[in-house]
């Protein structure tokens, strides 16, 4: 069955010659030009990845992806400008899996597409995937994707989930951002590492008592990330 892309962008160029190369590799594409009508049309349901540029009129793409990440598990990619540091990690934060700066590659967009959706058919099939986990106070559930910290069940995003449970194989054991981004994206094409970065931040900010004195999940300087049991 065909994949089917939503692109949310106002600029009319840009969401021509992506719509064009979406489809020239066999995806199925709908564009809407601002926040409101994007997130109307993502609420239709259809749609198996949303292409969303951070600066929409009306309402946000921060804002879009907020709500859609709050009502179900869409996979989400986020545009932002070049030098707009803080909507890439906001976005991520919010819950977007990606982002990609403009002026983008095509190619490398159609790449991170591919990869994305590919990630998100691993995740269905992962139906053996490890049954329950606990970690100090922190318990996972693989098989119904549910997440609790002392006691308190967290809402977390299908990244989120991910990296906790790649963490969460081997406490103590210190994974590298290269690891990690490759555990994302189940594929030796890793993106932006520094993308690692904010997906733990905004882990951090459900699981830890905390979040700006981290005792769950701790920096290794200039390598990576450990999960501690506490």
């Amino acid at each position: 069955m065909t994949d089917r892309i939503l692109i949310v962008e106002d600029e009319h160029a840009i969401a021509d010659a992506v719509a064009y190369a979406l489809e020239a590799e066999g995806f199925a594409v709908d564009v809407r030009k601002d926040g409101e009508s994007g997130l109307a049309a993502a609420r239709a349901g259809g749609y198996d990845l949303a292409l969303l540029d951070i600066r929409l009129p009306g309402v946000s793409g921060i804002e879009v992806c907020r709500r859609l990440r709050a009502e179900g598990d869409l996979p989400i990619i986020m545009v932002t400008a070049r030098d707009a540091e803080v909507d890439r990690v906001l976005g991520l934060e919010v819950g977007a899996d990606d982002y990609v700066t403009k002026p983008f590659s095509l190619p490398e967009l159609v790449s991170r597409v591919r990869a994305l959706l590919r990630r998100r058919d691993l995740d269905r099939r992962a139906g053996d995937g490890g049954g329950i986990r606990t970690i100090g106070g922190l318990r996972l559930d693989l098989l119904r994707h549910e997440a609790w910290v002392d006691g308190r069940r967290v809402h977390l995003t299908p990244s989120e989930l991910r990296l906790l449970a790649l963490l969460s194989e081997e406490p103590e054991r210190v994974f590298s951002r290269r690891e990690i981004m490759q555990c994302l994206w189940q594929s030796s094409y890793v993106g932006d590492e520094r993308a690692c970065d904010a997906h733990v931040s905004s882990l951090r900010k459900k699981i830890e008592r905390d979040p700006s004195h981290p005792e769950r999940i701790v920096t290794v300087p200039s390598f990576g990330y450990k999960l501690l049991s506490v």
